[in-house]
């Protein structure tokens, strides 16, 4: 047998075993498939959607989403990383008791959606996003139906059907949304799509994935448990929210609905690097950190530290290709309207560097059960996220904006080291080398498309 083929069998072989480092293997590969396929679909959507609807329906949108998102982190009591990390997180009765306070958020959500659709319309001064919101807010009594099978899936690393199931509910709901665009030739397309796409995952979801089904039950140990852990997660999530949608909730009042769905196609192709590593960090780490804790040995740690530079590595070289690529991306597939997304592109991906660096720290307080302290670096970083929006969009729009978002992240790394030492996981190494690495590429790369640029920091 050649030097190859044996290779090539020793690395099935390690693959097919259920070893903690072959269950990694197969999940981070699942996650990075169905990820990149989620992303190819959405950007055929996207392309498609843009030809089909005009630049205000995608700031529309956008608003939706903004408040949607929102809506489901300021509830947020961890129920996810509950499963995955609790030692009753296979019972029956921990499950079933899960799904039932999943339900009850579900409706509480949708009331309270109703209740602030006509406040948020009249703050962003659009009185369609009354009936928009409504409509998006149903989403919320679906969504509490879904079944934690696949929590348990993650739970396990046991990702392949999921990640199949999800693949398919993907491609059944951008089918309904364009055809929806082509017949309305509206925003509506996009609100009652996203509608009836989350309808299809929960019975997808319900009728093919195996494991427990969930019936509704009340373990008052379980629900303490849940809670107690979640109270911090509920906090966390009020300030994750800011992270993760800050931008669009000031700029949305700063910019044009055009110009602020110009930017929200730029936030989409610059942030594919970022999406993927909280994906395969969220659904990979949680149980690595709950197997290998980096505190037991300094085996477990090298271990960590392995996985941890293969992720920033590839992490990187995603960055790279599109903050290089931006300009020249969407010249490629996007028609003159949305010519300065191009730049927007580039200066995402420069400024999610330091993000990237320190991606894997918060997960381990979350699988140490650490929700406090998980707590207080995420409202350190929102509190600085905000701060850095709100004081360049002031100085310098939209791309002073985008240059205060990325100096908050350089300042919200103290609170990083600061939890990280705590939990024994803080690599200075691998930070240290990877910054060197990203000044390198963020320079080079905003050199690179520096007219495009300068020419959106004119508009």
């Amino acid at each position: 047998m050649s030097y190859a083929a044996t290779i090539n069998s020793r690395m099935r072989g390690a693959l097919a075993s259920g070893s903690l480092t072959a269950k990694v293997m197969r999940s981070s590969g699942l996650t990075v498939l169905g990820f990149g396929f989620s992303q190819a679909l959405r950007l055929a959507s996207n392309l498609l959607l843009t030809r089909l609807l005009f630049p205000e329906a995608f700031g529309l949108m956008a608003l939706v989403i903004v408040f949607m998102v929102g809506l489901q982190m300021f509830s947020d009591f961890g129920i996810g990383p509950s499963v995955m990390r609790s030692e009753r997180g296979d019972e029956p009765a921990f499950l079933d008791t899960v799904w039932t306070v999943q339900i009850i958020r579900g409706v509480a959500l949708f009331v309270i959606g109703c209740l602030l659709a006509a406040p948020v319309a009249a703050f962003y001064g659009e009185p369609i996003l009354f009936w928009m919101l409504i409509v998006a807010s149903v989403q919320f009594l679906v969504l509490g139906l879904m079944p934690t099978r696949r929590e348990t899936a993650n739970r396990h690393l046991t990702l392949g059907k999921l990640t199949l199931l999800e693949m398919v509910s993907q491609v059944i709901s951008l089918v309904v949304i364009v055809g929806l665009a082509f017949a309305l030739q509206s925003v509506w397309a996009l609100v009652i799509g996203t509608l009836i796409g989350a309808c299809i995952q929960v019975v997808i979801m319900s009728a093919f994935l195996p494991g427990h089904r969930n019936s509704l039950h009340w373990d008052k140990a379980a629900a303490h448990e849940v809670i107690h852990f979640g109270k911090w997660i509920f906090l966390s999530t009020i300030f994750g929210f800011l992270l993760a949608q800050g931008d669009k909730l000031i700029l949305g009042k700063f910019l044009a609905l055009d110009v602020f769905g110009v930017y929200n196609i730029g936030f989409f192709l610059g942030s594919f690097p970022l999406m993927l590593g909280m994906v395969v960090i969220t659904r990979v780490l949680i149980p690595i950190y709950r197997s290998c804790p980096p505190l037991e040995s300094r085996e477990n740690f090298q271990k960590l530290r392995r996985m941890r530079v293969v992720a920033t590595a590839g992490l990187f070289a995603a960055l790279s290709a599109v903050g290089f690529s931006g300009v020249w991306l969407v010249d490629l597939l996007y028609d003159d309207r949305y010519v300065h997304a191009g730049p927007i592109v580039t200066l995402i991906a420069c400024i999610q560097i330091p993000l990237v660096i320190g991606l894997t720290y918060d997960q381990a307080a979350l699988a140490a059960g650490d929700s406090k302290r998980f707590f207080f670096v995420s409202a350190t970083k929102a509190t600085l996220l905000v701060a850095g929006l709100l004081i360049g969009a002031q100085l310098g729009g939209l791309v002073g904006a985008l240059i205060g978002q990325g100096v908050a992240t350089l300042a919200a790394y103290p609170a990083l080291v600061w939890l990280s030492v705590r939990l024994g996981v803080w690599d200075p190494l691998h930070d240290l080398g990877f910054a060197v690495l990203g000044v390198i590429l963020a320079v080079s790369a905003l050199w690179w498309n520096w007219a495009a640029i300068a020419t959106l920091a004119s508009v």
